[in-house]
Formats: structure tokens, C-alpha cells, sequence
């Protein structure tokens, strides 16, 4: 685990206590964290530029996708193509 001293203003003091209360953390530590994870989930996931989402839905109404029931199938398939 590392540890980290932080400066923050009053405001963002309050904020930390106010995460904390509201999701029932033990202390500021866990409310950093919880906020650095709320962070990754909405940053991180990666978006779909609109022009591709529907170049993929119109291959998908052509039926150019194939389903596969297992890897062995999808194996055997992709070998002899």
C-alpha cells in the first residue's frame, strides 16, 4: 500500500467528509478511493465513435457475424478458412 500526503482546500475537506458520511466509509482514505474508483469506471471505459456503432449495427442487419457455440468450433472454422 502506498501512502500519500495531500494538500486540499476546505471546499474539497468537505466534499471528502461528505462521500465519507454518505457511503457509510470508516475514514478519508477509503473516500479517496472510492471517489479514484468512480473515477476509472466512468474515464476508462472507452466510447464508441457514433460513425463505427453504426457501421457495426449495419454489418450486424446484414448478417456477416457468426455465432460460435464453443472455441473449439470457432477454432476449427477459422483454421480452414
Amino acid at each position: 500500500m502506498v501512502q500519500a500526503i495531500i494538500n486540499i482546500n476546505e471546499n474539497e475537506d468537505k466534499i471528502l467528509n461528505m462521500v465519507k458520511a454518505s457511503q457509510g466509509l470508516k475514514n478519508k482514505s477509503e473516500a479517496v478511493s472510492f471517489i479514484i474508483k468512480k473515477f476509472e469506471e466512468e474515464s476508462f471505459e472507452p466510447e464508441l465513435r457514433p460513425e463505427y456503432v453504426e457501421k457495426i449495427r449495419k454489418i450486424e442487419k446484414q448478417g456477416k457475424f457468426k455465432e460460435y457455440k464453443n472455441f473449439e468450433d470457432l477454432r476449427r472454422n477459422t483454421e480452414h478458412a
